[in-house]
């Protein structure tokens, strides 16, 4: 009489199964480590071209943030439109020829690039007075002047908890103001200025390509509002740099290694955007929330080493408060959908 077989685990009930089961999880392991090669890659080009940014302007001596934008935006231009050839979108062998844009929409991503531009320039400027930390703690209230702007410009309201929340984002660069032993008036206008601008940006985009025929992600937006950046920065830089193009070619000879860091802040803010958009793609909202909180400090404790700017118990205490006050916007608004 034969014994039945007792297995003391359950197996698959094929090989086919087991070699499923393997792959999914090869599958899952692959797509983790992707998300996280991702995130370095938005970190690193995010903090590089910060760094650079703040090294050109205010280290090298290279004062011209103007032309410096119009460098980045021309960079964003090319390789965006690129990057769109590469991928066939629009090109005669193409499947899904690309959409025409009315005269409308483009003159609307035409006012979205103006304000884009504005503060991209504005921030460029605010990195010659002002260390690093304390611009990425004034940046850190985007969520205040969004909000402020939805109600302004779309009277769009928020739950008064969404509101109450503010008030610490608020309050933190208030300390750190006080705080900061770096400080400079010009150079903290052009950084609330940059900050509202892009805040203002974002309340525009959803208002101005809210419907579903003008709806356009943010690489294909990039790559429509960089030429109408140029064409507003070419001028004036003439106007207000036009000293810049001659210090480049003086500065060229002297150093080749100039035209290097130049080339590669340049295209390091391309790939921010490039980044920025992989990263929302494969995370979720809270994720990319918890991320560009993280990103702000990494990218002021980097500064600090790097540039060994003087920093106060205050001037952190304020940063912390600030991001604190972030987070809880963040859950204040989710909780309110």
């Amino acid at each position: 009489m034969g014994q039945e077989a007792h297995y003391p685990h359950a197996l698959p009930t094929s090989a086919a199964d087991a070699a499923g089961a393997g792959a999914g999880a090869s599958a899952a392991a692959a797509s983790r480590l992707f998300t996280a090669g991702l995130v370095a890659a938005w970190y690193a080009s995010n903090i590089g071209v910060l760094l650079l940014n703040k090294y050109l302007l205010s280290v090298y001596g290279f004062r011209f943030p103007v032309f410096l934008t119009a460098c980045h935006m021309s960079a964003c231009a090319l390789l965006s439109t690129l990057a769109h050839a590469a991928a066939g979108h629009g090109s005669s062998g193409s499947s899904t020829p690309a959409r025409r844009r009315s005269r409308g929409q483009l003159a609307r991503v035409a006012v979205l690039g103006a304000v884009f531009c504005a503060s991209v320039v504005a921030g460029n400027v605010s990195l010659r007075y002002l260390p690093v930390s304390f611009n990425q703690a004034v940046g850190a209230t985007t969520p205040f002047f969004t909000a402020v702007l939805a109600y302004a410009v779309a009277a769009r309201r928020e739950a008064f908890a969404t509101y109450a929340a503010l008030i610490p984002v608020v309050a933190g660069v208030v300390i750190a103001t006080g705080g900061e032993p770096s400080f400079h008036l010009f150079g903290f206008i052009m950084c609330v200025g940059a900050t509202a601008g892009r805040a203002l940006k974002t309340v525009l985009q959803g208002i101005l390509l809210s419907s579903e025929e003008e709806k356009m992600n943010s690489m294909d937006l990039l790559r429509y509002m960089a030429p109408v950046a140029v064409i507003l920065l070419v001028p004036a830089t003439l106007i207000m740099e036009h000293e810049a193009f001659g210090v480049v070619v003086t500065l060229a000879r002297e150093d080749p290694n100039f035209i290097w860091i130049l080339l590669c802040n340049s295209s390091m803010a391309y790939f921010v955007n490039l980044t920025n958009f992989l990263v929302t793609k494969h995370t979720s909202p809270l994720t990319l929330q918890v991320l560009g909180n993280a990103k702000g400090a990494v990218a002021v404790v980097v500064s600090i080493m790097i540039f060994r700017n003087p920093v106060t118990f205050m001037g952190m205490l304020g940063y912390g408060i600030t991001v604190a006050g972030v987070v809880l916007y963040g859950e204040a608004k989710k909780r309110s959908k």
